[in-house]
C-alpha cells in the first residue's frame, strides 16, 4: 500500500534494531509492539506516524537469554571462567548469557546459516560452528579446549537424541542446563493448533521421557524448573540442570509438581 512500510524495516529505520534480521528476531520474539499491541508478523505494513516500540529491553540478543539467565540465577551455577558448548545457538541468546555471566570461550553450535547475532560473530571468545548437526559434531572441533558447560536449546529435534552426543564430547565433570520444548518432544499427534502442547499430562510424559534417557546417559538431575517465559506461539517450556556425575545428584521437584507450578504461573 502507498505510504507504508514493513514493520521489520520501521525498526531498522527508527533505530530500534541494528539490522533486517535482527528486527525479524525481535518481532517473532513478540518485542514489537505497534500502537501498543503486539504484532509478531514481519511484513505488517505501517502507516507514517504509527507509534511502534519495543518491549522492556532485552539485555541480550534475544529472549533465549533470559530463560538461561533463570536457571543460572535460581539454581545458583557458576559459569565464570568456564568453556561452554551452546547447542542450537541461533541468534545466541545463551552465548550472550553465558558471555556476560562470565565464560572465557563458547562454542556456539547451530545447523543454521548466518542467524548468530553480528556482535557474538565479533566477539574472539566465541567460536561459531554454524551449519553443524550436533549430531556429527566431533571433540576435534575443541580447537581452543574442550568444554566442561554446556547449555542446549534445540528446535526440530528431541532431546532424547541430542543428550547420548553431549555425553560424550564434554569434559568431566560435564554440567549441563536443557530446555525442554514439548513441543519438539510429543508425539505429532500431540501437538496442537500452530504447534502448541496445551495439555499439562503431556508436559509431564515429556519431562519423564526427556529425563528418563538422560539418567541412561549417566545423567544426574539437580534442578528442575519452568522457563521464565513462553515460546513464541505461547508454549510452556523447562529448564533442567544437572550433570553427567554423581556430584549432580540433588532431590528436584518432581515433574508433576514442575508442570503444575508452571501452569499456576501461566
Amino acid at each position: 500500500m502507498a505510504g507504508k512500510k514493513r514493520l521489520d524495516l520501521i525498526l531498522v529505520e527508527r533505530g530500534l534494531a541494528e539490522t533486517r534480521a535482527r528486527a525479524r528476531s525481535l518481532i517473532m520474539a513478540g518485542q514489537a509492539m505497534v500502537n501498543g499491541e503486539t504484532v509478531d508478523k514481519a511484513g505488517f505494513l505501517i502507516a507514517e506516524g504509527t507509534v511502534v516500540s519495543l518491549r522492556e529491553p532485552n539485555p541480550y540478543v534475544s529472549r533465549g537469554g533470559l530463560k538461561l539467565a533463570k536457571a543460572i540465577d535460581e539454581f545458583g551455577l557458576e559459569v565464570g571462567g568456564r568453556i561452554v558448548l551452546d547447542v542450537g545457538a541461533s541468534t545466541g541468546g545463551f552465548t550472550d548469557c553465558c558471555l556476560q555471566s562470565g565464560a572465557v570461550l563458547v562454542y556456539a553450535v547451530d545447523v543454521g546459516y548466518g542467524q548468530l547475532a553480528w556482535k557474538l560473530r565479533e566477539d574472539e571468545r566465541v567460536i561459531n560452528l554454524e551449519r553443524t548437526n550436533i549430531r556429527h559434531l566431533q571433540a576435534q572441533a575443541f580447537t581452543a579446549g574442550v568444554p566442561d558447560f554446556c547449555c542446549i536449546d534445540v528446535a526440530f529435534i528431541s532431546l532424547r537424541l541430542v543428550l547420548p552426543v553431549i555425553a560424550r564430547l564434554l569434559a568431566p565433570p560435564a554440567e549441563v542446563v536443557m530446555l525442554i520444548k514439548p513441543q519438539f518432544e510429543a508425539g505429532r499427534e500431540q501437538v496442537g493448533k500452530k504447534g502448541v502442547v496445551r495439555d499439562p499430562e503431556i508436559h509431564v510424559q515429556v519431562l519423564d521421557s526427556v529425563l528418563t534417557v538422560a539418567r541412561k546417559e549417566g545423567f544426574y538431575l539437580s534442578h528442575l524448573d519452568f522457563s521464565p517465559i513462553q515460546g513464541p506461539q505461547g508454549n510452556i517450556e523447562y529448564l533442567a540442570h544437572g550433570g553427567f556425575d554423581s556430584r549432580f545428584s540433588s532431590n528436584p521437584p518432581t515433574p508433576a509438581e514442575v508442570v503444575d507450578a508452571a501452569q499456576a504461573n501461566f
